[in-house]
């Protein structure tokens, strides 16, 4: 995590000095805890790396970040990024863990699913900083989960506007 905050910094202030927004995505592993209980550990450690690779194949621009946030929670940290375009990645990162397919027959869909969470700001705003861009990232994955999970929703919109 120390990794993740100190290239958010960097980006940041790289963001302020180009005035351009940047954006940040938090995903969770929907029902993870779950899956570990049900599988074991051995299985979940493989599932957080199947997650990460397909996350991390979702940045391909040299700026851009996959990190493990904690957990079964992941980032992505996106310079140049507007709240529609963060939205897109997410949207193609979400599509492509169910596409792998790891089985999880407790699951609604029948293999993992995640939940993500997507924000961006314009460094520049006297509310705005990393942690900011943090939080509404996190609000953001809260409504996510909240409203069914496997789904993508933006900071400042209803989880209703993709349906």
């Amino acid at each position: 995590r120390s990794t993740l905050d100190r290239i958010l910094t960097i980006e940041w202030q790289r963001a302020r000095r180009k005035r351009e927004p940047i954006g940040f995505i938090m995903i969770d592993i929907d029902h993870f805890k779950l899956f570990n209980d049900t599988y074991g550990h051995q299985a979940g450690d493989e599932c957080l790396r199947v997650v990460a690779a397909t996350l991390k194949d979702c940045t391909q621009r040299p700026g851009d970040l996959a990190a493990r946030y904690g957990g079964e929670e992941f980032a992505l940290v996106l310079s140049d990024t507007s709240s529609e375009q963060a939205r897109i990645v997410a949207e193609r990162g979400r599509q492509k863990i169910m596409e792998v397919a790891i089985s999880y027959k407790k699951s609604a869909q029948a293999h993992v699913t995640a939940s993500f969470g997507v924000a961006s700001m314009a460094p520049g705003s006297r509310q705005s900083g990393p942690e900011a861009l943090i939080l509404a990232a996190d609000r953001a994955l809260y409504r996510a989960k909240r409203s069914g999970r496997n789904r993508v929703v933006v900071d400042g919109e209803e989880p209703d506007d993709y349906l």
